[in-house]
């Protein structure tokens, strides 16, 4: 089971379109402002090169975590240290009739789904909790990093 470094990039550039929709002022761009106290003139000081920069890396980061969380293939390969080289036959028994289990974009969404809920949403309600940030900013955050994890989780699953 080789690594898709290609799902992998193509994932990490996900948070980017989710974003530009989910942070526009038609969807929840102004509850957002509203919520962090953001101004478009505040927003127009960024130094957008940098957010854009750091964004994409830290995509990035959580994308070649994907893998881990969506493919349950991963924990097999995890099983033998990483190197099917090393393996024993039976490993290669076990991918010839396994290999492809599970391995579909539904599926993927639905542990990048889970992966959101499960991670992303507390990590940010207890940020949010001690940052004393409302619950309207709690669920925008998090929602967007659902969303992109579930969509992430598809690409990455899916995407052979």
């Amino acid at each position: 089971m080789p690594f898709n470094f290609y799902a992998v990039l193509v994932s990490a550039l996900v948070t980017l379109v989710v974003g530009f929709v989910w942070y526009s002022p038609k969807v929840f761009g102004t509850i957002w402002m509203n919520e962090t106290g953001m101004t478009e003139e505040k927003a127009k000081q960024s130094n957008m090169l940098k957010v854009f920069g750091l964004t994409i890396f830290y995509s990035l980061m959580l994308s070649f975590i994907m893998p881990a969380l969506v493919i349950h293939q991963m924990g097999a390969l995890g099983l033998i240290g990483g190197d099917p080289a090393l393996a024993k036959p039976s490993y290669a028994a076990f991918l010839a009739d396994y290999g492809d289990a599970f391995r579909t974009f539904k599926h993927g969404a639905l542990h990048g789904f889970m992966s959101g809920l499960f991670l992303a949403l507390p990590i940010t309600a207890i940020n949010s909790l001690f940052e004393q940030k409302s619950w309207k900013y709690i669920l925008v955050t998090a929602g967007y990093w659902i969303v992109s994890m579930t969509i992430m989780g598809a690409i990455i699953c899916g995407w052979k």
